[in-house]
């Protein structure tokens, strides 16, 4: 039986509106983990310019996206480049503009607040918007149309705007276990081995599996 491949630009056979996001993204300021995937049905290849905004080389910034994560069409990355200056009077960009000769353009905006971060088994809902800088835990569900400004623990499930956690999806000392057991890092055969198990709830079974 062949394996999954994580570069494949149509994984679910017939359906051409999903593609794992390794197969789409040739960004070096993008980093994406093994079968991540968009689905658009507008066509998935235009990710980068339909979702990830704001994305200036001068800000320096990155997105990366962990290990098989499942994002809706819509969904927004909003990256630093999308800040502008909130201390003066006017938050017009003018050096970005040309307004101030020889002045860098990332001067505009506030401090950068880093890259933005996307754990791995990762569900972000249709038109969620994540913003600059968030780091988002593994195992977490972003409902639609979430506004996420600030760090999602993992295997919290969040929703609204500003976007606020409703409940995690195990006790504390189950995702505890889950985080030890990192399932998305064991050989894709052992993955294929144990869907059942992943699409469970039984974490001791997943604990000993071989």
């Amino acid at each position: 039986m062949p394996l999954p491949d994580p570069l494949s630009r149509q994984p679910i056979p017939g359906w051409r509106g999903t593609a794992y996001l390794r197969a789409i993204v040739d960004d070096p300021r993008i980093e994406i983990g093994d079968f991540s995937y968009y689905d658009d049905s507008r066509g998935p290849e235009h990710f980068v310019a339909r979702c990830v905004r704001y994305h200036f080389d001068f800000v320096g910034d990155r997105l990366i996206i962990g290990k098989f994560c499942a994002i809706a069409q819509g969904a927004q990355f909003l990256m630093n480049g999308a800040n502008h200056p909130m201390r003066g009077i006017s938050t017009f960009p003018f050096a970005a503009m040309g307004f101030v000769p020889g002045e860098a353009p990332d001067l505009d905006g506030d401090p950068p607040r880093g890259d933005t971060v996307i754990g791995n088994d990762v569900w972000i809902g249709r038109e969620a918007v994540i913003l600059p800088g968030v780091t988002i835990g593994d195992g977490a569900i972003i409902g639609a149309h979430a506004v996420v400004s600030r760090a999602v623990p993992p295997y919290a499930i969040v929703v609204g705007n500003p976007a606020r956690v409703t409940r995690l999806r195990f006790s504390a000392g189950e995702i505890a276990r889950l985080l030890a057991i990192r399932w998305w890092d064991w050989p894709v055969e052992k993955i294929m081995r144990h869907a059942a198990l992943l699409r469970a709830a039984d974490i001791d079974a997943l604990e000993n599996a071989e």
